[in-house]
């Protein structure tokens, strides 16, 4: 069954992160990227990358939602981080510092607003080759941290910051994240608020049950998910429940869905479970999003959130995702399972270009 490869916008990629702790090219070719890594212990995915700059244009992901992230860990946290919030600043302006690197090679195009928006998806549907085309991104960040005060947040919009998820793992500085609990703090509800003045999204990803409540009383402003999946196939506070899904979609919210194994498959063990012995496949992405459309009686909040490479590979992903232009190969899944032409195209790059064009 062929089918012409869609456009897809990808809501969640960690790409600084991976060029700058991991210290991958993203402009060589993916065998070259893990090549370089033979051998290499430091990182639980090293050698497995599934993304570079060829990668993406091969498979059409012509925009994506690119983040920033560095953690503040208190003493007695036991994550990964950064020891001041100074500390997390820093490192996420050396992020900023490689997106504009890329966008002087010509590799990357930052979206900040709507005619930019509408340029870039229309040189990405010319019909011409896509092997020179820039990849347009959205700034988000993962984990408020970094912000050493809430007015730090007006500075990273002047920059072009214009989502915010304000928790990632654990306990934070404004939320706290998956596998934690409690409502936002009053720092976390004052940047709620400079968020809601500056007309910025609210990323609820990787809020705890509480804090997720509790910034839906709070925000009036655009919400999305970037990248959960559905707690009713992996019952992990990392998931929406069905009725955290409804209100979102209540919200007019886009969910996009994620390839993160041990989101998609019950009882995953790091470091041990494969995705061939767990079964784990791009189908089960195709649950997750068809789960979603059945909530919300259409196809309009369900969309692509891969967040590859966000410190797992092909070890920790679909065995039938060798890099990401095989995400290609859902909107096929879809296709046998009935979705029409026009509902694939809206969950492959439509539900997310009408979210951010309403917003920018």
């Amino acid at each position: 069954m062929e089918m012409a490869k869609s456009l897809i916008i990808d809501a969640h990629l960690d790409l600084s992160m991976n060029a700058l702790e991991w210290n991958r090219d993203l402009r060589a070719s993916l065998q070259e990227i893990n090549g370089r890594e033979a051998g290499m212990t430091d990182k639980p995915d090293r050698g497995h990358a599934t993304i570079s700059f060829e990668e993406l244009r091969k498979g059409r992901v012509g925009f994506v939602v690119a983040t920033q992230i560095a953690r503040y860990v208190a003493p007695d946290n036991s994550l990964p981080g950064w020891h001041s919030p100074e500390q997390a600043w820093a490192q996420t302006q050396g992020q900023l510092a490689w997106y504009k690197a890329m966008e002087e090679d010509g590799q990357m195009v930052m979206i900040t607003n709507r005619d930019a928006l509408e340029a870039h998806i229309a040189l990405w549907q010319n019909g011409e080759p896509d092997d020179t085309k820039p990849i347009g991104y959205l700034l988000s960040i993962e984990g408020a941290d970094s912000f050493v005060t809430v007015d730090h947040v007006e500075r990273a919009y002047r920059y072009g910051l214009r989502a915010v998820g304000p928790a990632h793992y654990g306990p934070g500085r404004y939320a706290n994240g998956t596998d934690s609990s409690g409502r936002l703090n009053p720092d976390g509800q004052a940047l709620l608020k400079k968020m809601d003045e500056l007309g910025m999204i609210l990323d609820v990803t990787h809020l705890n049950d509480d804090a997720f409540w509790h910034s839906l009383e709070l925000y009036k402003g655009p919400v999305w998910a970037s990248h959960n999946n559905c707690r009713t196939f992996v019952n992990h506070n990392r998931q929406f429940s069905d009725e955290m899904i409804k209100a979102l979609i209540d919200r007019e919210a886009v969910i996009g869905l994620a390839l993160d194994a041990w989101m998609m498959v019950p009882g995953w063990v790091r470091g041990v479970s494969t995705p061939e012995g767990m079964n784990c496949s791009l189908e089960i992405m195709a649950n997750n999003i068809d789960h979603i459309c059945q909530i919300a009686g259409n196809v309009r909040h369900a969309a692509i959130g891969s967040d590859l490479d966000g410190a797992f590979g092909t070890e920790q992903c679909p065995y039938d995702l060798k890099t990401i232009a095989d995400i290609q190969k859902v909107p096929l899944i879809l296709k046998k399972r009935g979705y029409s032409e026009a509902d694939i195209e809206a969950i492959a790059h439509g539900n997310w270009l009408n979210f951010i064009r309403k917003v920018l």
